[in-house]
């Protein structure tokens, strides 16, 4: 314990070590939390204009059950068979969700935007015998389920659970306006087909308790996907226990901060994705609060009603959202005003960010660090305890992190190494794939392919990732601290930095900028850099563009620009002429 420096500087009151976990699996905390919160409100669907509709902690926990029942006793599947979800952030989701884990079975999140072949891919990998997908998206399906083993299709609209009269005009605005749901051509069950095929086995005498014999913490619960460090497209095994542990980790660095029963959390993160998943889905649920679900992020106008509608006292989300909130008039004249706290994961919290954040909002706003593969939290600024800006923080509770050399030994404070961590939230490993396991988890410690340096207090800083790295003539550049630079700028509202081949240097720095109205010049934002900046760390060129690609939780997606590089796409350099999609058209 020596070693583990960051246990000198926790916050008071915060242990170590979690507790032994006190639940038997994951449904057994879910059904406890909701036999203290029955007659609160979970969750709230609310639209971009204002619609919207709500279910009770008690209401969840009965629609699952129903639904547990259907995949055991209509559907006929058997503990440990996976269950492929396809949805967006609805009130659909945490009772589908729910109630497949109630089920024994196992759940496979997939993106909803997924093309036919990203379908098949997963769920053929996964071997799921059932899917629960969004019906709008439903007219990909006679192209995948023939490629698969899927055998039972179930059908969720948008509109699910929310007040007659508006579930009325959502659908026909969809069918009649937007022509947002093609015809359904395959045999499928409409949700409310499967809940009530299990409500009435459930009269009849099914026991949902019955199914969880077996599930323990060591038994499989999640699939979730990853590209993890090579790119192929992997599921990460989480088990009941390390989405348990880490429910309980994360909540441990918040202090008082959550306060049970009174947390109103805006869920704009897609629930698919892990950092939702275990923080908002299962750790605010956990502690009684009211998750305010937002089915699309974008444009960032589509969080407006739900902040002026409800009285919010967290928000979740990535640098990008935060990014576009604080250029949101709206947002900025009037902040909510409820708001006691934000975290920000996904990405690096550019410190221009958190600044402006804490400026307009008056509220603490801390970084974390994790990945699917820790389910997914290593590591938090504690609230409650010292935020240090640009750092990620001291690991949570029962874990251990280092920073190690190519030969893997450890490194002392200030010199940047590979990442790599070990407790009870990192994953079983990655679903038959047992080499691209072993390449990952060694001696029990989960590599993450990230480069990172840790202080004298404990508290860690990501440098970059291992393959995002720039190596210019021998010496390293990583992105995140240029485009943190690029960012300082007023008017430039994002910034992505890759590497471009170059005859001299072996590579150079080129950044895409996504800049507002008067847009800086070139020749403005590489003097800035070179202020601030070693002169092989300036960028060679800048390209302005309308957007950059983004993954489903708003992270720019770097990898795409390389590919922009690599085709050798003339993105304009000129202001005036912008793309107007972005790198490649993505």
């Amino acid at each position: 314990m020596s070693e583990l420096i960051w246990l000198e500087h926790y916050p008071p009151g915060t242990q170590p070590e979690i507790a032994e976990v006190p639940y038997r699996n994951l449904p057994d905390l879910l059904r406890q939390a909701a036999a203290r919160y029955a007659d609160t409100i979970a969750f709230t669907h609310c639209m971009p204009n204002g619609m919207n509709g709500s279910l009770r902690f008690g209401e969840v926990d009965r629609l699952a059950d129903e639904f547990a029942i259907y995949l055991r006793e209509v559907v006929g599947l058997e503990p440990g068979d996976r269950v492929a979800v396809q949805l967006p952030n609805c009130l659909s989701y945490p009772v589908v969700a729910f109630g497949i884990l109630k089920a024994g079975c196992v759940l496979a999140n997939t993106n909803p935007l997924y093309t036919a072949s990203e379908m098949t891919h997963q769920f053929n990998d996964a071997g799921a015998r059932a899917l629960v997908i969004i019906d709008m998206f439903a007219d990909r399906l006679p192209e995948v389920l023939p490629q698969t083993q899927i055998e039972t299709v179930v059908t969720v609209r948008i509109s699910e659970f929310l007040p007659s009269v508006i579930a009325g005009i959502i659908r026909a605005t969809q069918r009649y306006w937007s022509r947002t749901v093609p015809p359904i051509t395959v045999e499928h069950t409409p949700l409310q087909g499967a809940l009530a095929a299990g409500r009435e086995r459930r009269q009849g005498g099914s026991d949902v308790d019955a199914y969880l014999a077996g599930i323990d913490l060591d038994s499989l619960a999640v699939l979730q996907y990853t590209g993890g460090t090579t790119g192929v497209s992997k599921g990460a095994m989480l088990s009941h226990g390390n989405l348990v542990s880490n429910t309980l980790q994360m909540l441990a660095m918040c202090g008082s901060y959550i306060r049970p029963g009174e947390e109103t959390v805006l869920t704009a993160l897609p629930l698919y994705h892990v950092f939702a998943f275990t923080v908002n889905l299962v750790g605010f649920y956990y502690m009684g609060a009211r998750n305010i679900l937002i089915p699309s992020p974008r444009p960032p106008s589509n969080l407006k009603r739900a902040l002026e509608n409800y009285p919010v006292t967290w928000i979740t989300g990535v640098n990008t959202l935060f990014n576009a909130l604080l250029h949101e008039r709206w947002f900025l004249e009037y902040p909510p005003h409820a708001l006691r706290a934000s975290a920000a994961g996904g990405m690096a919290l550019h410190h221009s960010v958190a600044e402006r954040w804490r400026e307009v909002t008056d509220t603490p706003i801390v970084e974390g660090y994790g990945l699917t593969e820790s389910s997914p939290v290593l590591t938090f600024n504690p609230l409650g305890g010292t935020v240090k800006d640009g750092t990620i923080g001291m690991p949570v509770p029962s874990t251990e992190v280092r920073c190690v050399d190519e030969a893997g030994s450890p490194l002392p404070p200030g010199q940047a190494g590979e990442l790599v961590a070990r407790g009870p939230q990192i994953m079983q490993g990655y679903w038959q794939q047992p080499e691209e396991t072993e390449a990952t988890l060694k001696d029990g410690w989960l590599h993450t392919g990230d480069i990172a340096e840790m202080d004298e207090m404990g508290y860690f800083r990501i440098v970059d990732r291992k393959k995002d790295m720039i190596l210019v003539s021998g010496f390293n550049v990583y992105p995140n601290e240029v485009e943190e630079r690029i960012v300082e700028l007023p008017t430039v509202r994002e910034a992505g930095v890759v590497a471009v081949p170059d005859p001299k240097t072996g590579e150079s720095v080129r950044a895409y900028v996504v800049a507002d109205d008067p847009a800086p010049s070139e020749a403005e934002i590489l003097a800035h850099c070179r202020e601030h900046l070693t002169a092989y760390k300036v960028p060679r060129g800048v390209w302005f563009v309308d957007e950059l690609p983004k993954s489903p939780v708003g992270k720019i997606l770097r990898k795409e620009l390389r590919k922009d590089v690599a085709a050798g796409s003339p993105a304009a350099k000129d202001p005036d002429k912008r793309s107007t999609t972005g790198p490649s058209g993505v």
